[in-house]
């Protein structure tokens, strides 16, 4: 029999004359706790015994699965339901050439950085005089310098992990990145109140006078000290904001916007640096060195933050071109535009969107791709959580979109062996929906487990179930009330008996997220084989 012609090339037209039948490609008898949702009025129709050489249903840990069937050759596309994919014709996976490991790149930054802050503390005991340390007045101030020298390059590191660079944003993951910068920024508060309190503390004690009126002269006397400690109070704040217990309690926009105030902190402090700073006041390469440093990461933020997305809005034209409702409050959105083939995203990865309407032009969200790039359209899909995700489902068809990426690092790249679990929770779909279509495999060489509360929660089900019955794949709802044991290690190798012998990729909630990782080590899946990303950033 044939296989479907391709869907036609224009924009319009693939949306046009998609299938609206959301329900055509789930099958009943295969997924009978998926079909209340879909006729919440019908009975649903008892399984038929299949025919031969149809392979019977199994079933593992009370879900149904399909099992895998021989994979036909290779075409052009499939249609599933709404969406044609194409059909990869590499249906074989070869490990690929040595490429270092994620984890490696990392721990290979930490190191650059952490050689970094000892040339820091090389350069302040260089221009530190012999004898220039007896007496606490002066340990105490020499002390204080240190922990300002420490502070303003920490600083400037916190603004480089997030400056969008987009070789850091693919092969390390954006993930990390913004989880290390959590992470730094408590320790960058700590040691620059650190160094205001040791300089104040050592020049009393060398002058023999009460800490708070030397606070008092420092702060309104001492040239640009006054700038620095507004600079200080700036920062001060956003470390508050950006505490866990706060953060939850806050808007999104109004956390972003406000931790904007740091840029202007990060220039008070060079300011305060170079006018007052002893390692810099007399070292004319130490100042050219400092100076540089900090005008090319300001290079990257206008590069990579400001231009790089003008000049993919200028070049590829993005535009809604519908949106649909998925699931109860999930809805996608479709991006069509110009060559969208030379944007090279890949399966797994995000970009951040910017739709140009009245109320949303000044903000952008980070959103993973759920179907894979196909150089006709981009797909996203979002589950209302806040003001924004919910004004998403009213975007018209024609509004403008700009868009930073692609970004992250949660991609068949990861992958080191043939068999692979894909491990979603609710939306977190989204990436893996994309991965199951495009990662080589043969038939039997993929499963997806799908974890959801309710059958009204499951997103995609009728292309899950097409994408697994056209590559012999396995199809898992996982479905009950969050806080169960249906991600117990048990529960895992009775679903995937070979599970501990995959590389699993994880995306859901980060509670979720965490759960899967403690399970599956319990399972017996080695720490480097688990491939994680969180969708909270």
């Amino acid at each position: 029999m044939p296989m479907p012609a391709p869907p036609p090339q224009t924009a319009d037209m693939l949306l046009l004359d998609r299938d609206l039948d959301l329900d055509a490609d789930l099958d009943p008898a295969l997924h009978p706790e998926l079909y209340p949702r879909l006729h919440p009025t019908a009975t649903p129709p008892r399984p038929h015994p299949p025919a031969s050489p149809r392979p019977v249903e199994a079933q593992r840990g009370g879900v149904r699965v399909r099992p895998p069937r021989p994979a036909t050759a290779a075409s052009a596309h499939v249609t599933l339901g709404r969406v044609a994919v194409a059909r990869r014709a590499l249906t074989t996976w070869r490990r690929p050439p040595l490429r270092l490991p994620r984890r490696t790149l990392a721990l290979l930054l930490l190191g650059g950085l952490g050689a970094g802050a000892a040339a820091v503390v090389w350069l302040w005991w260089r221009d530190t005089p012999a004898g220039a340390l007896g007496g606490l007045g002066a340990e105490l101030t020499a002390a204080g310098r240190v922990t300002g020298l420490l502070g303003g390059y920490l600083l400037l590191v916190q603004v480089a992990l997030m400056a969008r660079i987009p070789w850091l944003e693919r092969r390390i993951g954006s993930d990390w990145l913004a989880a290390t910068h959590r992470a730094f920024g408590e320790y960058l508060v700590c040691i620059l109140v650190a160094h205001a309190a040791l300089i104040v503390a050592g020049y009393a004690a060398r002058g023999h006078v009460g800490l708070v009126p030397e606070t008092v002269r420092v702060v309104l006397e001492e040239p640009d000290v006054l700038m620095a400690t507004a600079g200080l109070a700036l920062l001060i704040g956003v470390g508050v904001l950006s505490a866990r217990a706060v953060r939850r309690r806050l808007a999104y926009e109004t956390w972003y916007y406000l931790h904007l105030y740091a840029y202007l902190a990060v220039l008070l402090a060079f300011a305060h640096q170079l006018a007052v700073g002893a390692q810099f006041t007399g070292n004319r390469a130490a100042r050219v060195a400092w100076t540089g440093a900090h005008l090319a990461v300001a290079a990257c933020l206008l590069v990579f933050r400001v231009v790089g997305p003008l000049r993919l809005g200028l070049r590829h034209r993005l535009r809604v071109a519908a949106v649909r409702r998925e699931a109860a409050g999930v809805v996608s959105v479709y991006i069509t535009g110009r060559d969208l083939a030379s944007l090279r995203a890949e399966a797994g990865q995000f970009f951040r969107w910017r739709f140009l309407t009245a109320g949303r032009w000044w903000q952008a969200h980070p959103f993973s791709l759920s179907t894979a790039p196909n150089g006709r359209f981009l797909r996203l899909t979002v589950r209302a959580a806040g003001d924004h995700s919910r004004g998403l489902g009213r975007l018209r068809p024609g509004v403008r979109v700009l868009a930073e990426g692609p970004y992250g690092a949660f991609t068949a790249t990861l992958r080191r062996r043939r068999r692979v679990l894909l491990l979603a929770g609710g939306v977190g779909v989204a990436p893996l929906r994309a991965l199951l279509e495009t990662l080589p495999a043969g038939p039997g060489e993929v499963d997806l487990i799908y974890r959801a509360s309710t059958p009204q929660d499951v997103v995609f089900p009728h292309e899950l179930d097409g994408i697994a019955r056209a590559r012999g794949a396995a199809v898992h709802y996982m479905l009950g009330p969050r806080g169960g044991h249906q991600l117990a290690a048990g529960r895992l190798r009775s679903l995937v008996p070979d599970v501990r012998w995959r590389d699993v990729f994880v995306c859901g909630p980060p509670g979720m997220v965490e759960m899967a990782r403690r399970e599956l080590r319990r399972a017996g899946v080695p720490r480097r084989h688990i491939h994680a990303e969180r969708f909270d950033l």
